[in-house]
């Protein structure tokens, strides 16, 4: 089932696409997709119990496309809207990539409003660039030309982007779907929110969580490299590391099975942080 919430003053409405009943899971996308990424984890979950839910940020996908609002801060308080809205409690929050970075700024900024489990997946956390005293990811220089290059010609950078998405051998039929979720965002929502992943420093984040928290990743990411997971794992007190030791940064699809199973088992695992 697929619906909107109007999450602001201004109208802006965020699509959501909610299957199934039971414990509930809240999905947040990667850059530059949207919900549907998550595809193969909406076929197998709602079998045993989850509800899984998911929406596309602000700017992708089918929710609104306004002209400003793409900071981590902005893009927090969406989720915060959506939560206060459907009344979710005890809900697993999961968040991809960019949607990682998100979700661990909406447990700071929002107390980790009814959240009691957090999984940072693949997560551009806790900076998505190198910096002078943080050695680890792509460097500010790269960022830059991903966004020359979508200001220039956007469905050449997203082909350029993808041949380094996944580790595992493809076909160009998902490929070319994989590719066309990036197509279906806004050209300005692209480049904003990748001028945030430049931007936004996420390290005094780390230290306000209060739940359970899982970080996902993948050992061979060449877009989020793996020190970023163990960055995470250094400053979130009490996380548990799980690497993906045969996945990319897609390791929702390059470990399908076992990505889809980590989420199980986490979903029905004890919420208290050890």
């Amino acid at each position: 089932m697929g619906y909107y919430l109007t999450v602001d003053q201004k109208g802006t409405k965020i699509y959501v696409e909610d299957i199934g009943s039971g414990m509930p899971i809240l999905f947040l996308h990667g850059w530059p997709v949207n919900h549907t990424m998550f595809e193969y984890q909406f076929n197998e979950l709602p079998k045993h119990g989850i509800r899984c839910i998911a929406i596309d940020l602000r700017g992708f996908g089918k929710s609104s496309r306004p002209f400003k609002g793409y900071t981590y801060n902005s893009l927090a308080d969406d989720v915060r809207a959506v939560i206060h809205a459907l009344q979710l409690s005890a809900l697993t929050l999961v968040g991809f990539s960019m949607g990682g970075a998100i979700a661990l700024r909406y447990m700071s900024r929002h107390l980790g409003f009814g959240v009691n489990k957090l999984i940072l997946a693949g997560a551009a956390v806790p900076s998505f660039i190198k910096r002078d005293d943080f050695p680890y990811g792509l460097s500010k220089g790269e960022v830059d030309s991903i966004i020359q290059a979508t200001y220039q010609d956007r469905p050449a950078m997203l082909a350029d982007f993808g041949q380094k998405f996944f580790n595992s051998k493809i076909s160009s039929s998902f490929r070319d779907w994989f590719q066309l979720l990036g197509l279906e965002a806004s050209g300005h929502g692209t480049i904003k929110t990748a001028k945030s992943l430049r931007d936004e420093d996420l390290r005094e984040d780390l230290s306000q969580i209060f739940v359970k928290a899982y970080i996902l990743h993948g050992k061979k990411d060449q877009i989020c490299p793996f020190p970023l997971a163990e960055a995470m794992h250094k400053g979130i007190e009490g996380s548990t590391l799980i690497p993906f030791e045969k996945s990319g940064h897609g390791l929702f699809y390059d470990e399908q099975k076992k990505f889809t199973e980590t989420l199980k088992d986490i979903v029905y695992s004890a919420a208290k942080r050890d």
